[in-house]
């Protein structure tokens, strides 16, 4: 059962999703400088302010009237987990009662924050947890500088955030404008700092968006979830591959490691019995064999409801054997956050079920 909205959600204006002029236009109407713009933006985002109250800086009653038209933080803390290993996932509420996954990850001296760029996903993947339900809509900018504004504030006062992962619900090139002018205004030093070279971007494979990526001249990070080493079982595990295939996925992939030197990782889930054998180790490796690659493996996470199994550790072993033999670059993905279910869509997912049998 896929839960409607909560209407009643709805809210003030978040700040992060207002543009300049429309704010310029607000605070020139009460015959404020301009320069509050920048002012209430910055409190928000580089000094941890969640209420107009906090922006001690600012006239009292321009805080007043702040906070009746405007919210400086338009999300909701619905669920916030800690593991044991300090990784946080938070369940965020939107203003029309969807819902979205953000995971905070520690392990000194990083703190990286894994974001969603959707609700849901449209891209099909048959392990992920995400998109069983499709996708419903794309993020706005300020939704997702919500997420990296929510999962900073979790650390230390003089803390901060050193990597970010876009690697949480939704295909991010698939709602590429809104992702990166939200990374433009955190790289800020105005934002949260974050240079494009701590940024990784990960994609399912869409060839023209790989491509526009790379025009952009940016230095973000690559990942591109392969997942198969051919088309008829990469199609079988990501439907939407039948509408690319392997070589132009490859073939944009090449092009963004030309335009911008940065070396382009492939994302594998294992599946245990699926596309974990050592057939599949040889053909991946002859697949990327030649190209500056690097292939993170990703022992599959049991999913309640999905058939698939985890890889037995012989053929983990094998798989990586195989593949180091041939030269290629590769890492297992050490598992964080394993017992708050960090995996993207997890804990959205639970949520809902939940809730689905409290209606009845």
């Amino acid at each position: 059962m896929q839960l409607l909205p909560d209407v009643s959600v709805v809210s003030k204006p978040a700040l992060l999703d207002q543009p300049s002029d429309a704010l310029h236009s607000w605070f020139g109407e009460r015959g404020q400088p301009l320069l509050r713009v920048k002012q209430i933006r910055r409190r928000v985002l580089a000094g941890r302010a969640e209420s107009f109250e906090q922006m001690s800086d600012l006239p009292k009653e321009i805080r007043g009237e702040l906070a009746e038209h405007f919210t400086p933080l338009g999300t909701h803390i619905e669920r916030h987990l800690i593991a044991s290993d300090d990784t946080h996932k938070l369940l965020l509420k939107l203003h029309d009662g969807r819902t979205i996954e953000c995971v905070l990850i520690q392990e000194a001296p990083r703190r990286t924050a894994c974001i969603s760029t959707q609700v849901g996903c449209g891209m099909g993947c048959v392990f992920c947890a995400s998109g069983i339900n499709g996708v419903v809509r794309n993020l706005t900018t300020g939704e997702i500088l919500e997420q990296l504004v929510r999962l900073r504030n979790l650390t230390p006062v003089d803390g901060r955030l050193s990597n970010i992962v876009v690697m949480g619900m939704g295909e991010p090139l698939a709602n590429l404008d809104s992702l990166i002018e939200a990374l433009e205004i955190a790289g800020h030093k105005d934002g949260l700092g974050i240079g494009a070279r701590h940024i990784t971007i990960s994609t399912v494979g869409l060839p023209v968006k790989m491509r526009a990526l790379a025009d952009l001249g940016k230095q973000y990070h690559l990942a591109v979830s392969l997942h198969a080493p051919n088309d008829l079982l990469r199609t079988r595990i990501v439907p939407t591959n039948s509408k690319t295939g392997i070589d132009d996925i490859l073939a944009a992939a090449d092009y963004f490691f030309e335009k911008t030197g940065r070396q382009v990782t492939y994302e594998y889930v294992l599946l245990g019995g699926l596309n974990d054998s050592p057939r599949e180790a040889r053909e991946l490796a002859t697949l990327l064999q030649g190209r500056k690659a690097h292939v993170n493996l990703i022992p599959f996470n049991k999913v309640e409801g999905l058939p698939y199994l985890s890889p037995g550790t012989d053929a983990q072993t094998v798989f990586i054997d195989t593949l180091r033999r041939a030269g290629i670059s590769v890492k297992v993905r050490k598992r964080k956050g394993s017992e708050i279910d960090a995996a993207c869509g997890q804990l959205r997912r639970q949520v809902e079920q939940e809730l689905a049998v409290a209606a009845i």
